[in-house]
């Protein structure tokens, strides 16, 4: 079980994660080669306006990428399973980090753009698939911390693309293109391992009504001593279901037997992208300068922050299936309200003694603890566990769907609302952040060692009425 988190995850959310990080480090090598690539070709100089048009197409197709793979992700799921869309998903990712390798060398940043829509593809159908198998691969006991691979996976990616951007090693003028096309190996690992591990039980049973491939798979993953009552589990869900067929993402939002699970979906996952962690990252930079720290010094500095999410990723997957889920999401979102507090009066007295930048550096790391801790790794994998069988793969399509416009959102607003409202933008995050926790507060119920019927169970009085 621990090997098929590996095999899945340095192929699925690492991917995202590294992908988001990797193009940091190169910004001005990449301005560089649009300047000399526009002279050459067209013996003019490149103005300023269309330059920065053309970054910012070259970093945000990546999040119309992730859109266009979440909107695929559940349906090649569903039609070559989870692990065959693993796989095939690795032939995108190969085939982005080729055109991103030559973009360089022939001159084309036509190449570079094109790459990141398809890695941003690769990124958003390995969102959506990874964290479907694990949680149909995992038994109930154990769910919560092998689903939690999928954040481990994804922060470890942005550590990993901290590290590799360092200029000492592929992040300077003479490697960055390498640095880009360097995703193919993780790819490679994964075309590499994934074919040793079973499709998921749930999946051949369920879905594929294959008995006798369920049962091997069900063996390799728990024991031939042990796997007779994930069998009986999945019967029983299989029994519930009586053959229905897997259901496409509109169908959901007609269906009142999944009404509140949906909205608890759409609402975690804006909840995730919009409580500020990305103006914590965009202020740390400004804070660390304010701390002293020498500009030279800020990217070794910034790898804490990749280091503190990744550390909060496996110390929350040790901690979910003992403390429960709610209690971790809802401590996650109050202490990210307390810390946007503390932050904004920092901010807004940072001149004023010389120990406020650090008490504002100090607030960035906690922020960025809570968010991992709890929003952060649990969004997913509430996701897994709120839906059946029938209704999982959509349920992931419509909220990677909603994660992607979100990230796609604010990216193109947050300039505006940090010019705007300047230090006092955490205002807005902390009362959103507030009243994401109130929310799951009132609607979501533990679903720590619950199994998916139990689950929908808990749910049924709240879409059909308290009567029923």
């Amino acid at each position: 079980l621990f090997l098929s988190v590996c095999a899945v995850g340095i192929g699925g959310t690492f991917q995202y994660g590294y992908n988001v990080s990797v193009i940091n480090a190169p910004t001005q090598h990449i301005h560089s080669f649009l300047n000399e690539t526009w002279t050459s070709r067209y013996q003019k100089k490149l103005n300023l306006d269309l330059l920065t048009f053309l970054w910012s197409v070259i970093a945000s197709i990546f999040s119309l990428g992730g859109l266009c793979g979440a909107l695929v992700g559940g349906s090649m799921a569903i039609r070559l399973g989870r692990k065959g869309a693993l796989l095939v998903n690795n032939i995108i990712a190969i085939l982005a980090s080729i055109l991103m390798g030559i973009s360089f060398p022939t001159g084309m940043f036509e190449l570079l753009i094109i790459g990141r829509f398809l890695i941003g593809i690769n990124s958003g159908i390995g969102l959506c698939v990874q964290p479907l198998y694990l949680g149909e691969v995992a038994p109930k006991h154990l769910r919560g911390g092998m689903a939690m691979g999928s954040s481990i996976f994804l922060t470890g990616g942005i550590l990993t693309g901290q590290i590799i951007g360092l200029r000492e090693l592929l992040g300077g003028e003479t490697y960055w293109p390498l640095l880009l096309s360097s995703s193919c190996f993780p790819a490679f690992a994964q075309l590499a391992f994934l074919p040793w591990f079973p499709e998921s039980p749930r999946y051949l049973l369920i879905d594929r009504g294959d008995e006798l491939s369920c049962v091997k798979a069900l063996k390799r993953f728990h024991g031939s001593l042990h796997y007779q009552m994930e069998m009986e589990d999945i019967q029983r869900e299989s029994f519930a279901l009586s053959g229905e067929k897997a259901k496409k993402p509109w169908q959901l939002f007609t269906d009142r037997g999944v009404r509140w699970q949906l909205i608890t979906v759409i609402v975690m996952t804006m909840g995730q992208q919009l409580s500020g962690i990305n103006a914590n990252y965009f202020y740390a930079t400004y804070i660390f300068k304010q701390a002293g720290i020498s500009a030279e010094k800020i990217p070794y500095v910034t790898l804490g922050t990749g280091a503190c999410e990744c550390i909060t990723a496996l110390t929350c997957g040790l901690l979910i299936d003992h403390v429960g889920r709610r209690f971790l999401i809802i401590g996650g979102y109050l202490l990210m309200t307390l810390w946007s507090i503390v932050l904004t009066f920092s901010l807004t007295y940072q001149e004023l003694h010389s120990w406020v930048p650090y008490v504002s550096m100090t607030c960035i790391f906690a922020f960025i603890l809570s968010f991992g801790l709890g929003p952060g790794g649990i969004t997913n994998t509430l996701t897994a566990e709120l839906f059946i069988q029938s209704s999982r793969p959509a349920a992931y399509m419509i909220g990677g769907t909603i994660s992607w416009i979100s990230f796609f959102t604010i990216g193109m607003l947050f300039p505006f609302i940090v010019n705007g409202l300047k230090q006092y933008c955490f205002l807005v995050f902390l009362v959103e952040c507030a009243l994401v926790a109130a929310f799951i507060f009132v609607v979501i119920p533990e679903t720590k060692n619950k199994s998916f019927l139990e689950i929908k169970k808990e749910f049924h009085r709240l879409n059909f009425g308290r009567n029923v």
